[in-house]
């Protein structure tokens, strides 16, 4: 009976404007939510099969399908601690839940993913958000690199551990040399004096060491012939020189150098000859010498060049000397940069990469499995995830200093708030009226 399907079509539309107005309902409420991705709310017709002849018609109806709009973006929105994240674009990182720490390492935890976190750390050290989601990333080697990780499983990713104590040395491997020889003691007949200098330079321990150069001018030969030639000695003050023995434990490296007298390239480096220590790379104008801490590498610049060591008609100068390397440090900021890379910075000015967090993309966002405090599993409709490091691939750049705000627009929900009002209100006359009508045709009887 067409009328029977008439109620029936009129209920299925209370049901459905009642199903949007519950969603609009929850955009309005997290249009102030960081990361929140608002609902979307979409009615298709049902269709009755109709009998054959008669003309008669049989309303199907309505049915309200939501889905969760993943893929749209909200707006960065600039903070001012370092550790709020967002993604300026595509892309989702990677937590767990906190109470999943809780099955000790090695475990295998369930991912879950978010598009920004405030994260701060916690009384363990463990980098978690207010709600109880734990960052997750590739932790780095000693140098700062990042091993090689499968990109299509968590089983790389550990939940990021901050030592707020932590402290670090950076040892020194590489000294630039920027010295000037003064060109009027390498004379033939000059008095020969030897100029000393001394670089202070950090071992491994963070422990600070000496290293002291000395250049003797060459002034054998005729009188008032320029030899343009010095002798280079490097002691490493780490080594401690024994007296029982004849040579000198502490020296670890003695070079000849020699410089142009020409009037092409005067006073620049011409040629540098190893009696001991490591060789001297005239392609890249490093020597390497062996030191008490390991291998380091001093530059005295290359053939003809004028910023690198020098002899002019001037007092010596150690002009710009120049190294790497830190004392021991505390821990005084965090940060992420754009790739990723999750940087600690030292009182020392030293800055070490602690970890990598990737980000997590799936062929279909919008079929991801909405959770609690804006995060999403995985689920067969969103297909499987894939690690990208931020900024490559389909995903964008990671920004911290930043939150992504809520998808929702207040103002286009109150619109469809007025529609659906008015659908609702349509619907509710149309069950007012076959209800009319069917009293009316209980009142036939009488």
């Amino acid at each position: 009976m067409s009328i029977s399907s008439a109620l029936s079509a009129g209920v299925s539309g209370l049901a459905a404007n009642s199903t949007r107005l519950a969603n609009i309902s929850d955009n309005i409420a997290n249009s102030g939510t960081y990361g929140y991705k608002r609902v979307d709310t979409s009615f298709e017709s049902m269709v009755i099969n109709q009998g054959r002849g008669g003309g008669l018609y049989t309303a199907g109806g309505v049915r309200a399908s939501t889905s969760r709009l993943v893929d749209q973006r909200g707006n960065l929105v600039p903070t001012a601690h370092p550790m709020d994240i967002a993604i300026s674009g595509r892309g989702m990182l990677p937590v767990i839940h906190a109470a999943a720490l809780a099955s000790g390492p090695g475990t295998q935890r369930e991912l879950v993913m978010t598009t920004t976190g405030s994260f701060r750390t916690d009384d363990q050290g463990y980098l978690r958000t207010g709600s109880g989601l734990v960052l997750m990333g590739w932790p780095a080697n000693a140098d700062g690199t990042i091993s090689s990780q499968p990109r299509d499983s968590a089983t790389g990713l550990q939940p990021i551990l901050i030592n707020p104590s932590q402290t670090a040395a950076d040892p020194t491997t590489r000294i630039n040399l920027r010295v000037n020889l003064p060109a009027d003691d390498a004379v033939a007949g000059a008095a020969g004096d030897a100029w000393e200098m001394e670089v202070e330079y950090f071992g491994n321990l963070g422990n600070s060491e000496r290293m002291a150069v000395s250049f003797t001018p060459e002034v054998a030969g005729a009188a008032g012939t320029r030899t343009n030639r010095w002798t280079m000695e490097i002691r490493d003050s780490a080594i401690i020189d024994d007296p029982a023995t004849p040579a000198d434990d502490s020296l670890i490296g003695v070079y000849t150098l020699e410089f142009q007298g020409g009037q092409s390239g005067g006073g620049t480096l011409a040629g540098v000859t190893t009696v001991t220590g490591g060789a001297y790379s005239a392609a890249t104008g490093l020597l390497t010498v062996p030191g008490a801490n390991g291998p380091m590498t001093i530059n005295l610049g290359r053939y003809g060049d004028s910023q690198g060591i020098t002899q002019l008609s001037a007092g010596f100068s150690p002009a710009n000397v120049t190294k790497n390397g830190s004392p021991v440090g505390n821990l005084t900021a965090l940060e992420i940069d754009e790739s990723g890379h999750l940087r600690a910075t030292y009182d020392t000015g030293f800055t070490r990469t602690l970890y990598q967090v990737p980000l997590v993309d799936v062929p279909n966002p919008n079929g991801l499995i909405a959770m609690d405090n804006q995060t999403y599993k995985i689920s067969p409709q969103s297909g499987a995830f894939y690690l990208w490091d931020a900024g490559d691939g389909p995903t964008g750049a990671i920004a911290g200093y930043a939150r992504e705000a809520s998808t929702t627009d207040v103002a286009a929900e109150l619109t469809d708030l007025i529609q659906t009002q008015r659908a609702y209100t349509s619907n509710a006359k149309v069950i007012q009226t076959v209800d009319e009508m069917l009293q009316e045709t209980a009142n036939l009887k009488r």
